[in-house]
């Protein structure tokens, strides 16, 4: 059973300027993340508006927004396969533990001046 779904988009140009403020990285992304966009080269400000937008999404699929989760706490990785994946850990996994979602999925998508994402959760 579906129990949220959220979207997000995020203007790619927006993240470009992020990519220059260390300490606006570090406040929104893991080290994972951040390493992870900074290997995509020109591609790393569309792979960053597609993280925030996973972000953003999954609080809107919790239906709770970002209330008392921090945005840092959302992992947005890549499988070996490249599929994207979603890690929680602190704020985040207890709001998704105490939402009664047990699966998450997740689509990001990315061209020149967008980025969307999209996640659902899933429980019993």
């Amino acid at each position: 059973m579906i129990t949220g779904i959220g979207v997000d988009i995020v203007q790619v140009k927006r993240m470009e300027s992020w990519l220059e403020n260390t300490k606006l990285l570090e406040r929104y992304f893991s080290r994972e993340e951040l390493s992870l966009v900074r290997s995509k080269g020109k591609g790393a400000s569309s792979s960053l508006a597609a993280r925030f937008a996973a972000k953003e999404a999954f609080g809107k699929a919790l239906g709770t927004g970002f209330l008392n989760i921090s945005l840092k706490d959302i992992t947005i990785s890549a499988l070996q396969n490249g599929k994207p994946d979603v890690r929680l850990s602190a704020t985040a996994q207890k709001a998704f533990e105490e939402s009664g979602a047990q699966k998450i999925h997740i689509s990001l998508s990315h061209e020149r001046e967008n980025a969307i994402a999209m996640i659902v959760l899933e429980g019993t």
